[in-house]
């Protein structure tokens, strides 16, 4: 009794620490507890958007079930919402008050230990309650779960601005972005000289040029599946470090074969790079901002272009830039160019460490202290830059999403792998149930529209755009033939040729004791000419070829001029010493040539500016489907023009006109996409359908290049035709201009 006096008097000083007692233990009973039928028999309710307030500390900590600490709400689920509302003052959040410190596993759904005389509770469930309810019953309670969540995270990213954290964070996404431009063109730029080193025929050219496009197809599925499962910035990071390191080896590797899989590998690794960046973007932009800046960022992609043809411009035509062991490894300067490709996508690694991961994605995974902390994060730095440090955060709890996913228990007996099996067993059936939801009968009309969507707009711009180059070349190599000089039935004895050959046709001559010495061979063609006692030294040639010639008596030496250049022709007495190790190359670029497909390419790129900046502004005023309609009408009326395109300049003015008016079209479709599908599932959605972007981009490609030279009738229908069924479907979706994130 004398103890219990003594309680008495000092109550008001130990009560803090009884209450903290008390909550241990909760914490620690909380902890054993099955999650499984706890988890489908907890039921969340709405968490209010506003401070809690205070009650006195000298209420009774034993008291009713529906208050807890002196918090109370007037909800008609009171008895679960003293689990709710403790997490707003978590030992996480600022601010907080150690008497409302919740348990651990609270906003996994598992009830408080005070719970367990509850019907339902730790100790069972209610004599009339079934074990498991309705999946159905559960869905719906998750999709008001979310719609909720979507109104009151539009709130809070109202209250924390658009400022300093914004722009950081479209600096580093940018980045990533940039990586995804420069990977389209590497291969590209490389080949010209890749093919002299690896002795690539044309169909592995073709095969290596299309290669990145598969991988990028793969990884956009994968990743984009997995960043909804395990998060943006992780799977972001994965997808990078996956590109950066398969982007390094590709500059050392020799082999063809090798070569070939590392650029597989780091297309499948850059593939994550856009369905990511503009779903991890779009969840830290409220409405009003949201179509605008999603539209700037896709610049990125155009520096990213600009990027890769001004490193190619200053590194590959400079060949000093090389070293080799002996004669089995050789690094020119185009591997150079490969390794300083690979820089975009490491300092977005390096960068994206010190962002945090996006916060709307914790709460549709019921993590709400670590999404809390995350917002306030980027209120604080955004006011602090505005010059307001004082302006205090207001939200305290922010409502999260009922979790259905299934539990597992591996036990302690489990070796390291079966349990690595089991998780990844596990993931592959969340992917994939994700993948099937945006099939649903509640997207499947969307997600129909947008593959026919993303498909003819795929189709018809890769497409144009690699059909322009090759048309561009077609046309140069027109205007070299039509320069071609013909001498006929020359005679030519005792005579040093020590001078460039080049582009000419000589038929039925006769050579007798002349030399060719330390010379180059390019584009010419004996046809029907006789050498005799001639000499052959350091020769280097370049699609020449000796057609029905006879050689007597004739030296060849330290050149490359092997028996497969000698068609059809006869050798008498000759003989070949030291021949130049090397291969057949068909038709070699000068430098001239090298330097104009990479200022093509830089012009291209850049003409996408002004489309870019007028999207951007345009975009929040007229609507995601005006101007995605709107832009793919005026670019399919721009593919007629191409008929005029006869000459080189006019050729490149239209690849210009073409890639200015056309971005628009993928900017709206980037910001539609982001924006039809909720949260759970919008990486998924981006991530299917710009895999099935890549696939059009390779049926684009195949297409359209083979028609160059032949017709550009077929090119122009099909490209104007995939347009404008784009444009009408286009105006079948639903406009997302002034919605919240779903």
């Amino acid at each position: 009794m004398e103890d219990d006096g003594r309680y008495r008097d000092g109550r008001s000083d130990f009560i803090r620490g009884a209450k903290d007692i008390a909550k241990v233990a909760k914490k620690q009973v909380g902890k054993k507890m099955g999650r499984g039928a706890d988890k489908m028999a907890d039921e969340y309710t709405k968490r209010s958007y506003k401070r809690f307030e205070e009650e006195d500390d000298d209420d009774d900590y034993g008291g009713a079930p529906g208050n807890d600490a002196g918090y109370h709400r007037n909800d008609s689920r009171a008895a679960n919402d003293e689990d709710e509302d403790a997490a707003g003052h978590s030992d996480s959040t600022e601010g907080h008050d150690e008497d409302d410190e919740i348990y651990e596993g609270e906003y996994q759904g598992i009830p408080r230990a005070d719970s367990g005389g509850k019907p339902g509770g730790a100790d069972g469930l209610g004599a009339g309650q079934a074990p498991f309810r309705d999946l159905s019953a559960y869905e719906a309670e998750r999709r008001k779960d979310q719609e909720e969540l979507a109104q009151q995270y539009e709130t809070i990213l109202q209250e924390c601005g658009h400022g300093k954290f914004q722009w950081t964070l479209y600096f580093v996404l940018g980045l990533a972005l940039m990586a995804d431009g420069v990977e389209i063109f590497v291969v590209g730029f490389v080949l010209p000289s890749a093919e002299k080193d690896m002795c690539l025929s044309e169909p592995n050219k073709g095969m290596l040029g299309l290669i990145v496009y598969l991988g990028m197809m793969v990884g956009a599925f994968v990743w984009g599946g997995m960043a909804d499962r395990i998060g943006r910035r992780q799977t972001l990071l994965i997808s990078l470090s996956i590109n950066s390191v398969a982007a390094f080896f590709s500059s050392f590797v020799q082999g063809y074969s090798s070569f070939l899989f590392c650029r597989l590998a780091s297309g499948v690794g850059i593939g994550g790079s856009i369905p990511i960046v503009f779903s991890y973007y779009s969840e830290f932009l409220a409405q009003e901002k949201r179509g605008e800046h999603l539209s700037w960022l896709c610049m990125f992609w155009m520096i990213g272009g600009i990027y890769a043809s001004a490193m190619a411009w200053a590194i590959i035509p400079h060949y000093g830039w090389s070293f080799q062991m002996g004669s089995a490894y050789q690094f020119h300067s185009w591997r150079v160019f490969v390794l300083v490709c690979a820089l975009p996508s490491v300092a977005a690694i390096c960068a994206l460490t010190t962002m945090p991961e996006s916060p709307r994605f914790f709460l549709e995974n019921g993590k709400h202290d670590e999404a809390w902390m995350i917002l306030k994060q980027v209120h604080d730095t955004n006011m602090r830059a505005k010059g307001y440090p004082e302006r205090v955060f207001s939200v305290t709890t922010i409502k999260t999403v009922k979790q259905m996913d299934e539990l597992v228990d591996m036990g302690e007996s489990l070796a390291w792998h079966q349990k690595w099996r089991m998780k990844l067993s596990a993931l592959f059936h969340q992917v994939r149930g994700n993948f099937l939801a945006i099939f649903s009968p509640e997207y499947r009309r969307t997600t129909y529209m947008m593959m026919a969507v993303w498909f003819s707009m795929s189709f018809s711009y890769y497409g144009l755009t690699v059909w322009f180059p090759d048309m561009i070349k077609y046309l140069q190599k027109q205007e070299y033939s039509s320069r071609t000089k013909t001498f006929t039935q020359e005679r030519v004895e005792h005579v040093t040729f020590n001078f460039t050959l080049e582009n000419q046709v000589h038929k039925k001559g006769q050579y007798f004791n002349d030399k060719f010495m330390a010379l180059k061979m390019k584009s010419m063609v004996f046809e029907d000419s006789l050498f005799e006692e001639c000499y052959f030294e350091d020769i280097t040639s370049s699609n020449t070829f000796f057609k029905n010639c006879t050689f007597i008596g004739t030296l060849f030496y330290n050149t490359d001029l092997f028996k497969y250049r000698l068609i059809n022709s006869r050798l008498i007495n000759s003989t070949f010493l030291h021949n130049k190790e090397g291969c057949l190359l068909s038709d070699v670029s000068d430098d001239n040539n090298a330097y104009m497909v990479y200022f093509v390419s830089f012009l291209g790129t850049l003409a996408v500016l002004p489309g870019n900046i007028v999207s951007a502004l345009l975009m929040d005023k007229i609507g995601r489907l005006r101007m995605l309609a709107g832009s793919s009408v005026i670019s399919c009326v721009s593919c007629f023009f191409l008929s005029f395109g006869n000459s080189e300049s006019a050729m490149i003015a239209l690849l210009c006109l073409f890639g200015g008016i056309s971005i628009a079209s993928w900017n709206a479709l980037d910001v539609l996409t982001v924006e039809l599908y909720p949260s759970d599932k919008r990486c998924t959605a981006f991530g299917f359908l710009n895999a099935l972007c890549k696939l059009a981009a390779v049926l684009g490609i195949s297409i359209f290049t083979s028609f160059v030279g032949i017709t550009k009738a077929v090119p122009i229908l099909f490209a104007s035709g995939a347009l404008a069924a784009g444009s009408f479907l286009a105006l079948k979706l639903p406009e997302t201009r002034g919605q919240v994130l779903q």
